[in-house]
Order: structure tokens, then sequence, then C-alpha cells
């Protein structure tokens, strides 16, 4: 049991104990916090039920709670969340997300190493949503209600361009405002900053303070929790697909992130150099650019896991389609942020086709196994593009040698399979095995459900 109970667990009666499975769902258990203080391993629980972790044959798991994450849920009484870890007969088990993440800090650590990692999440808050798949031999269906769209009021956000926009037009201000104040107030998430987003429909986008491997994922997390909460309670819902809207701009989690080495008693940022013309970036940095662009097919499986990733990474929509990099291009995958010179603590790059279906844990994880392999090996990531790739003819692309990311998760499953050597020193075999196999079974499953344009489309065939 990590962390000291201290004093603020006396306040509470009941606790809830969160931890992802292997796809990054949330799953939680309420223990009354008594308890807590003679059992370190709180509770057992059946792996079998958990999809991605253990067989029926030998199921049982217990959880142990990291008390450096006790936060006070404020809309319960006298209740905490706290985000544990998992054991199986009492050594960690190697599935378990958050474990994994940890991992990979200690494995930085022993070269001297420290990732700062910050994500944008993006997600839409909605009236409604109304969803009918019980019965699918007489249809499927779904409708989502927004306020924002135009027709609902007075007010209302154009399609692509709400960005930025404030209220009235901005119909979720309040809820994102909450949001903020509780993730600072009770959870300890620093949001720094929060606004519209470009899509209507009420897209917003939640920036908190960067982390270590760990607590940035605890705090994707948390964010996603407390998001759905708050709007629950207030008759809203919050969507956190890549694409809910057709026509519109879709939801990414884009991730910034530097690696800083230990001197003395503080920190270097190993991405910087001052010396450098184009964008003050140091070959460090390059190559750790290099292993993104190198591994990039193969990390889309884990970065954009889902069916419905493949539906925001198309062009058109300020979704990564194209393995590129260069200097506040937003229309390549890696954008290196520039805002002015001499800002060592600020300089960092920005991997962007991730999206916040991605489980957090294994997805940041990923990102630096492919980044440290570029810098390992020293490979180049080519000359910088500064146009948008969107607007280059294919064959310019071609002769400029531009791969693109997968186009279904299938195809990303299949790059994950011929090329996953460099994970290996960060995520076990067994672990990628069970998650291509549970990703595998997802996209099978998904296959087999005609959509509405399909039968629009096909209909007079």
């Amino acid at each position: 049991m990590s962390g000291t109970p201290g004093s603020d667990l006396d306040k509470f009666k009941w606790l809830e104990l969160h931890y992802t499975d292997l796809a990054g769902y949330l799953r939680s258990v309420t223990i009354a916090a008594e308890d807590l203080r003679d059992n370190v391993d709180v509770t057992g629980f059946d792996g079998s039920s958990v999809e991605g972790f253990t067989d029926i044959s030998d199921s049982d798991l217990t959880l142990r709670p990291d008390l450096s994450t006790l936060a006070e849920i404020p809309w319960l009484e006298a209740t905490g969340r706290v985000i544990s870890t998992i054991y199986k007969n009492g050594a960690r088990y190697e599935r378990d997300p958050r474990y994994i993440a940890e991992r990979t800090e200690k494995l930085l650590g022993e070269q001297g190493l420290e990732a700062r990692i910050g994500p944008e999440i993006e997600f839409h808050i909605v009236d409604k949503l109304y969803l009918s798949v019980d019965q699918p031999q007489r249809g499927l269906c779904y409708r989502i209600v927004s306020s924002e769209h135009p027709g609902s009021g007075s007010y209302f956000e154009k399609t692509k361009k709400a960005y930025h926009t404030p209220a009235p037009f901005d119909k979720v201000y309040g809820l994102r405002l909450e949001l903020a104040e509780v993730l600072r107030k009770y959870f300890r998430v620093h949001v720094e900053v929060h606004h519209h987003e470009v899509a209507s429909g009420g897209q917003i986008e939640i920036d908190f303070r960067y982390g270590g491997v760990v607590s940035a994922s605890d705090g994707v997390i948390t964010v996603k929790y407390v998001a759905r909460n708050i709007t629950a309670r207030h008759g809203y819902t919050a969507i956190f697909m890549p694409k809910p809207f057709a026509g519109d701009n879709g939801n990414g989690m884009h991730v910034h992130i530097s690696i800083w080495e230990r001197r003395g008693n503080g920190f270097r940022n190993l991405f910087y150099d001052p010396s450098d013309g184009y964008a003050e970036l140091s070959q460090y940095a390059r190559y750790f650019i290099g292993g993104l662009l190198e591994h990039g097919r193969a990390l889309a499986a884990i970065v954009a896991p889902t069916v419905n990733s493949y539906r925001r990474l198309i062009p058109g929509y300020e979704a990564p389609v194209y393995l590129v990099w260069g200097r506040s291009n937003r229309s390549a995958a890696i954008r290196v942020p520039f805002y002015g010179r001499g800002a060592e603590k600020s300089k960092r790059i920005e991997f962007r086709p991730p999206d916040p279906s991605a489980n957090p844990y294994l997805a940041f994880t990923a990102i630096i196994a492919a980044g440290l392999d570029g810098v390992r090996k020293k490979i180049e990531p080519g000359d910088p593009i500064d146009r948008n790739v969107y607007t280059m003819s294919e064959a310019e692309k071609k002769r400029l040698g531009i791969k693109e990311l997968p186009r279904s998760l299938e195809e990303a499953l299949d790059e994950l399979e011929s090329d996953n050597e460099f994970l290996r020193p960060y995520i076990p075999s067994s672990v990628l095995e069970a998650y291509i196999e549970l990703k595998r079974r997802e996209a099978r499953e998904l296959k087999g459900y005609p959509s509405p344009m399909e039968i629009y489309t096909y209909l007079s065939l």
C-alpha cells in the first residue's frame, strides 16, 4: 500500500478503488474506509471478468490502493477515490496498465531520465444521447442532441468554426468551468487551460499541467471520470469517442512530451538546443521524432485503438494522417510548438495521432518506447515539412516518401504484430499478445454491424 493514510482518511466512510483494464475502461469497487488501515490487500476480485486479464482457471487478483491519489468525491457524502494497483499471488500483475507505466518511469530513472507529458484532452458535452442497438434485426440507430447546433436556440455554433467561441455561443461554458474547478480543488489535477474547440456540439478541450508517465495517465482517467459524473448530474453526457459527429472535427488527445536528464540537483531538457536555427530543437529530439515516425503505423494500434479512431484520422478535419514533422504544422503527425526563442522549459514536441479512447498508461509508454528507440538507433526523421500536407498532390507525397497512418484498426494491428520489438523493454510480450487479441475481437465484432450510411448508399444498388 503506497502513500500514507494520514488524517485525511479519517473523514471518509467509503472509498472507491479505481483501476483500468487493458483496453482502458475504468473499473471501480467500493470498500469501507476503516478496513483500509489493517488490510494491505484490500479486496480480491475476479480477473476473468475483466476483459484482457486472467483466465477463469486462475483468476484471483487483489487491489492495493495508492494513497497518494486519495481524493474527495464532492458529489458523494464521505466518499473518496483512490487509484489502485493490481497484484497476483503477492507480486505485481504484469497486465496492470499502471504497472507498465510505473516500470517505464523506473527504466527512465535508471538512465537518469525523466519524461514530462502534457496531454490535451478533447471531448464533447451534449444535451442528450439516444441509442438503439438492443434489437439489431430491426435496425441500429443513434441520435445526439446539442443545444449548440443550428435550430436549437437563438445562438448556435457553426460547423468546424467553433474554436475559442465565448458564451452564449459556447453553451457548455458553465459545465467546463465547474469541471476545471473540481479537478483542481478535489482531485489535484492542475487544469491550466480549458476552452471550446473547433467542432460544434459542445466540443471542449482540457489541458492540465505536465507530469510523469504515471501521473499524466492518472490525470487522463481522472478527467474522464470527473467529466462524466459532473455532466450526468446536470443531465448532460460527456462523449470521449474520437468521432461522434459526421462532417465535423473529431476528438484528439494530442500528447506534448519532452525528455529531461538529471544534472546534479536538477534536470536539463534534452530536446532543447538554442543553437538550432529551425526550432531550437536538439539532435536528440530529432532522433526521438525519427523513432515516432519509424514506428508510427504500429503505434496507431495503441494510441488510436478503436474502430471509431479511424473515422477521425481522415483528411480535412485537422486530424493527422501523414507521418511527417514540422514546426507549428498542425497537418503533421508531429508538431514542434514554436512561440518564440529561449524557452528551454517549454521546448517539446506534440504527437498528434492519439485520441482519448486510448489507455493512457499504455499510450504514453508506447510513445516513449518508440522515441527512445529512435534515439538509440539514431533514426533521422528527414526534413521537416512546413506546408499543409493535405494540399499536396499524391505524386508529391510519393516523391517525398511520406507515409500515412493506417486506415483501419485491423491495419494498425497488422502493423503492431510485425513491428513491436521496440516495445519489448517496456511492455511484456504476453501483454501485447493479449491486447492484440482483445482488439482484433473488437474489430471483428463491429464489422458485422451495417451503418445507416451504408443503407443510404447501397439501398438502390
